[in-house]
């Protein structure tokens, strides 16, 4: 079985691929001197261009929030793969086979995903170009009566498959696909005799993964002579697994991302109504029950993590029918919710009505309010166990206590906890001290002081701005202890600081000679010495492909993030000639600058010592003078030379 993908291919797939072609799928990049580009940070909200990118450096860097990285990192961040689908996707962007480790040759299951990913696309444009025929007025009768016109069938993919036992499967056949392939994507069934269509006379929605791979397909019956199900997924397949995928996860992934918020609906005309009336953040569930594999997906998104700040923190909104299956869907997800260190709250549309039929009946502002006028998951909760119990009555107010104590009980944020303790009082129209001792006894039962939100991830459970357990407010990052914006601005540091940027970027123009004088330059600011001292250990591997990652392993931790900011700083130069002199000459500022300090130096010794008793000594400064005096010499001929 094919393991982890070999070192080399990875080192080959990066170097191969141009990450400005990367990124320019995303930001709008324009030119930033010779060999960089810059334009608006895909990761943080700005209005003036601090994002750079570097192609022959292979490496992105946002001077503003400090988001660095490869290529691979970026589709990471941005799409939120893992790091092998990262390089699998640029993978087969180049057209490059990739080997695993452990394994006997390529990873024949990564060929066979790209085989199924085609096939289940070549299905999609089958599907959709069906809808516009005679046979699928139903299914266009389907979406009008929703609200949805062609244009939003087209946005959102949507199709109809023929009703036939065989247009689909010879269609794909006809494309070049093997019918092992055909059942193996799900698109086909095995019968006794033959393999037919499994979607037949259906409207059809393409599932798609996050990088927005078409995986599977979602078919509602339309024909009152289809004897199956209402809806009808893909079955499972080596490419889609319904516990682990979204619907509408590729249209909301970035909006998800930028907001902190995903809107969890319970059907794909559910999404398609949030997001055409502008609530862009809505996914759901494809057949199955919300999940611990689904926040998985959505928690890196969310920056969903124990340790975020709490204006970092995302929310989620659960939209259910309050009918009783919707009942039990929220009860399902408030059984997932200590697993998001998020905030989660719960919207229930009046009359019963979900965000299609809400959308259709009082138009797009009605959905909008819908999500607007959420309700904290807690609050939902207890609020539905009270429901239960007629609380006008003292019986069935103790009952009401009884039933919604556990809940409260279950919040381990102590503030939290008593806050609710006091709203659930004044819902039952009780005393503090009873609501108190009965949350007490149910914390008792469970054998422990809470078994929900452990401290670690309290801010997700208090709202942004308010404070934690204790009252202190989660701590933003530490300020790192090098960085560029750290650096004096005087005309030395400056000079010392663009010196060690062209090391860093050119070294190949600068030269392994020249780099061997710079390792004795004094540096008013000793955190560009310590990349200097990086540069000079490594000029052996000047010209090599890892030469930015040889340096990031050479300094210190904390000095990684200003070799980044040095590699991706743009070089005021216009063309390659004008770079190529740039960098040298700034290097040659920077040691014959040193040169002159060290002979201002040797002159001040040489006047101070005696000529009778220290000639010996004077003698050894007037030789280092000349010395130096003939390397400032050879830098100023190599200079010319170089112009």
């Amino acid at each position: 079985m094919a393991g982890r993908i070999a070192r080399n291919d990875i080192d080959e797939v990066r170097a191969r691929v141009n990450i400005a072609d990367i990124v320019g799928d995303y930001v709008t990049l324009k030119s930033a001197g010779v060999g960089s580009l810059k334009g608006l940070c895909p990761f943080h909200d700005e209005r003036s261009p601090s994002f750079h990118v570097r192609p022959q450096v292979g490496r992105y860097h946002c001077f503003g929030c400090g988001e660095d990285g490869d290529v691979f990192e970026f589709i990471i961040k941005q799409d939120h793969t893992t790091f092998q689908e990262a390089v699998e996707r640029m993978a087969a962007k180049i057209g490059f086979t990739l080997h695993y480790e452990e394994g006997d040759g390529p990873r024949t299951d990564y060929n066979q995903r790209a085989r199924l990913i085609a096939v289940n696309e070549a299905a999609l444009a089958f599907y959709q170009a069906q809808l516009t025929t005679a046979a699928a007025e139903p299914a266009r009768q389907f979406l009008g009566e929703r609200g949805f016109d062609p244009a939003a069938a087209q946005h959102f993919g949507v199709g109809f498959a023929p009703q036939s036992y065989d247009a689909t499967r010879e269609h794909l056949r006809g494309r070049g696909f093997s019918m092992d392939e055909i059942l193996a994507a799900g698109l086909a069934g095995q019968g006794d005799r033959s393999p037919y269509d499994r979607f037949r006379g259906r409207l059809m929605w393409p599932i798609r993964d996050v990088t927005g791979a078409t995986i599977g397909f979602g078919a509602r019956r339309l024909l009152d002579d289809d004897k199956g199900p209402k809806y009808l997924n893909t079955p499972e397949t080596p490419i889609y697994h319904k516990s682990q995928v979204l619907y509408g996860l590729d249209l909301a992934r970035r909006d998800i991302s930028k907001q902190k918020q995903v809107v969890i609906v319970e059907g794909y005309t559910d999404v398609m109504a949030c997001h055409l009336a502008g609530i862009t953040t809505a996914v759901a569930t494809c057949g199955t029950s919300f999940g611990v594999d689904h926040i998985k997906v959505l928690r890196p998104m969310l920056g969903d993590s124990a340790g975020a700040h709490l204006s970092q923190l995302g929310n989620i909104v659960f939209t259910f029918d309050p009918d009783e299956a919707g009942q039990r869907a929220a009860a399902r997800a408030f059984a997932e919710e200590s697993r998001f260190a998020a905030q989660t709250y719960v919207a229930v549309a009046p009359g019963g009505l979900d965000p299609c039929d809400l959308r259709l009946a009082r138009g797009d502002a009605a959905v909008t309010r819908l999500i607007d006028t959420k309700r904290p998951m807690f609050e939902f909760m207890i609020r539905r166990r009270l429901a239960d119990h007629d609380i006008e009555t003292a019986e069935g107010r103790v009952a009401g206590l009884r039933d919604a104590a556990p809940v409260v009980a279950g919040i381990r944020d102590r503030t939290l906890a008593t806050a609710y303790t006091r709203e659930t009082a004044k819902w039952l129209g009780m005393d503090i001290p009873d609501v108190r001792r009965a949350v007490e006894n149910a914390r008792q039962r469970a054998g422990s002081a809470g078994s929900r939100h452990d401290d670690r991830r309290t801010a997700g459970t208090v709202p942004v701005g308010q404070a934690g357990p204790g009252g202190e407010l989660v701590a933003p990052p530490e300020e790192p202890i090098a960085g560029l914006r750290l650096l004096p601005n005087d005309p030395i540091t400056r000079m010392e600081r663009d010196a060690v940027m062209a090391m860093v970027q050119q070294p190949g123009h600068v030269g392994v000679p020249l780099l061997g004088l710079a390792a004795s330059a004094t540096f008013s600011a000793p955190m560009l010495s310590v990349v200097r001292d990086a540069v000079v250990a490594n000029v052996d591997a000047v010209g090599a492909g890892d030469w930015l990652d040889r340096l990031l392993l050479d300094v210190p931790t904390p000095f990684r993030g200003l070799v980044q900011e040095l590699a991706l700083a743009p070089i005021p130069a216009r063309t390659d000639e004008d770079l190529a002199l740039y960098a040298r000459s700034i290097v040659v500022a920077l040691v014959e600058r040193d040169l002159l300090a060290r002979k201002a130096s040797l002159l001040g010794q040489l006047q101070r010592a005696d000529p009778n008793e220290q000639a010996d000594r004077r003698a050894e400064i007037q030789r280092q003078l000349v010395d130096i005096d003939a390397q400032r010499m050879r830098l100023r001929a190599d200079a010319e030379a170089a112009s």
